[in-house]
């Protein structure tokens, strides 16, 4: 059945985006550092950041009133509780993630004109620079992976791997879920050279780095290391067109042993486009972002495969978002 809108309810969704653009300045200006122990009024804050003392009283304020802090007399202060997810650095942070968000909101208030001429929104990057913004992407795809990583892993039962391919694969969250779902295997991770740092690091903290092999590259340019049996594609397929896919599934292939196996983690739309809801949203986050990204149907998907040489095409899991499963096994005479 249909949703029944009143003028309310539309007016409401109207102004929905002020709440998370008052987030979005707060981790983009790092306040919430100073508001961790014993707190700050808004002239401290203000000085420590170098903002206006009066904008600063303003943010302050509302986000008191959405009560993600607490305000006490003239002092500002996150909840104890919350300190956790919302002091940058920590396990448990989500402050990565919100920043990205933000840098999301830049490209989406752009819509109208995207659709219009549709090309990608223009890219801002944020106050903390675009070597930051990149490090709050890659954060955030760990902000999200590493909760769900090992039951999602746990759906590709019955395959095994001895040695997988993570493309494109950050700061190794999945090849750690990969690699402790086969504590046997071994692993490959390839990504640009500026994320390779990243995944050094958060690997050597899981002390894995003795089973993983750093490879940098771009996977629609560069020919992708061999002698795996799983090539992962988590989070991947979404950011290219159908050409480009074609292309990086064609890669994966050769790169492969003979017999092995792709397993791609990403939305599955339904035919219609419309459902799941999440993915419908999503493709428009891929449209304003990207020349040709999208969300694909598992048919889609299923022929591009096919035509890159994999066969058995399989939807290993059905995930109302990302983490749905697509699995395949080269073809013997690709």
């Amino acid at each position: 059945m249909s949703k029944q809108w009143t003028a309310d309810a539309i007016l409401e969704l109207a102004r929905s985006y002020q709440s998370p653009c008052v987030l979005a300045a707060a981790a983009e200006l790092d306040l919430f550092g100073p508001l961790g122990a014993g707190g700050s009024t808004a002239g401290e804050a203000a000085a420590k950041l170098r903002c206006d003392e009066r904008a600063m009283t303003v943010l302050l304020d509302a986000l008191a009133a959405l009560e993600l802090i607490r305000k006490t007399g003239e002092r500002y202060m996150l909840p104890e509780a919350t300190i956790p997810l919302l002091a940058a650095g920590g396990p448990a942070s989500v402050v990565a993630m919100v920043r990205h968000q933000a840098n999301c909101l830049r490209r989406w208030a752009q819509l109208a004109k995207v659709v219009r001429t549709g090309q990608p929104a223009g890219r801002e990057p944020s106050l903390r620079g675009e070597e930051a913004d990149m490090q709050s992407f890659i954060g955030a795809m760990h902000v999200v992976s590493e909760p769900i990583a090992d039951e999602v892993v746990g759906h590709l039962r019955p395959l095994a791997w001895t040695r997988v391919l993570d493309i494109g694969g950050a700061s190794g969250t999945w090849t750690a879920a990969l690699l402790r779902a086969r504590p046997e295997s071994s692993a490959i991770l390839f990504d640009l050279p500026e994320v390779i740092p990243l995944a050094r690091k958060r690997l050597a903290g899981k002390g894995l780095t003795d089973r993983v092999q750093l490879v940098a590259g771009d996977y629609l340019q560069d020919e992708l290391p061999g002698g795996a049996d799983l090539a992962w594609i988590s989070a991947i397929v979404h950011q290219n067109s159908r050409v480009e896919n074609r292309r990086l599934f064609a890669a994966a292939r050769r790169a492969l042993q003979r017999g092995g196996h792709v397993a791609i983690r990403d939305i599955v739309m339904e035919p219609s486009r419309t459902a799941p809801a999440a993915g419908a949203l999503f493709a428009i986050n891929m449209f304003v972002a990207t020349p040709g990204g999208g969300t694909f149907t598992f048919d889609e998907l299923r022929a591009d495969l096919e035509e890159a040489g994999f066969t058995d095409v399989t939807c290993a899991r059905r995930d109302p978002g990302m983490n749905s499963l697509v699995t395949a096994r080269t073809r013997a005479d690709a």
